[in-house]
């Protein structure tokens, strides 16, 4: 019985983490890309911060691959 909550537990910690990071990096480079529409002077500024966001996003979502390992370990 426990190594299926943990298991359940591992599924939703990676999900949850993929859901949202998926969520918030479609969000942000749709605004990014507004801003370049609206001010196409500063796109290089737009796109190094949006480079640099999408990758600490990204990081939030290898995070929550590894606590699903080591939830997964705890089987």
């Amino acid at each position: 019985m426990a190594s299926g909550t943990i298991a359940i537990a591992a599924a939703l910690a990676l999900a949850v983490t993929a859901v949202a990071t998926a969520t918030a990096q479609g969000i942000t480079a749709s605004k990014a890309m507004d801003a370049i529409a609206r001010q196409p002077e500063a796109a290089g500024g737009i796109r190094g911060a949006l480079v640099i966001s999408l990758a600490l996003m990204e990081a939030l979502t290898i995070y929550g691959m590894l606590v699903a390992f080591m939830l997964i370990g705890k089987i």
